[in-house]
């Protein structure tokens, strides 16, 4: 297992939509513990292969608290197949745009149906943490940022805000 790079926020592979997966192998194992890894590191809850510069569509989470034993879960091929009528709202972050934070306001509950590590069909009804941390990494696997669920005033001033910290970075 290795930590992987995070791609950050102005970079264009956020945007770019994800492949579905063909198989599931021992590469793609060996990336979703990498995947794992990264995350462990960074530290955060959730990240999707796009953010790690694979534009395939996986994604990994583990909602354990500091303290409990560690529940890591992979999703591969996700999709979300029904959601609530009901809406939650939760302070969202995200490890491709550090340290910025916002409310973001999605279905409460959603279904999701996908593949697990093994490559086995599952479906999990999510609702609460899960379900906003499986929206949020499924749209990352879509091109969709967190921040496109704010105001367009707001998303402005925080690309604007990445896209002159790259600059610097650069030169």
């Amino acid at each position: 297992m290795s930590i992987k790079p995070l791609i950050i926020l102005p970079d264009p592979l956020l945007r770019q939509v994800s492949a579905p997966v063909e198989r599931v192998d021992d590469d793609l194992k060996r990336l979703a513990d990498d995947m794992l890894e990264t995350m462990y590191d960074a530290p955060g809850i959730g990240l999707a292969a796009i953010q790690i510069g694979v534009p395939r569509r996986m994604l990994v989470i583990d909602l354990a608290k500091d303290g409990e034993e560690k529940q890591p879960q992979v999703f591969i091929n996700p999709e979300i197949i029904a959601s609530s009528d009901a809406r939650s709202v939760y302070e969202e972050g995200c490890l491709s745009i550090p340290e910025y934070y916002a409310e973001v306001e999605r279905p409460a509950e959603v279904e999701v149906a996908y593949l697990d590590r093994e490559g086995k069909e599952s479906r999990v009804k999510a609702e609460g943490l899960l379900a906003t941390c499986l929206q949020h990494e499924i749209d990352h696997l879509n091109g969709v940022l967190f921040i496109d669920h704010i105001s367009r005033l707001k998303r402005e001033m925080v690309v604007r805000r990445f896209t002159k910290a790259a600059k610097s970075k650069a030169i």
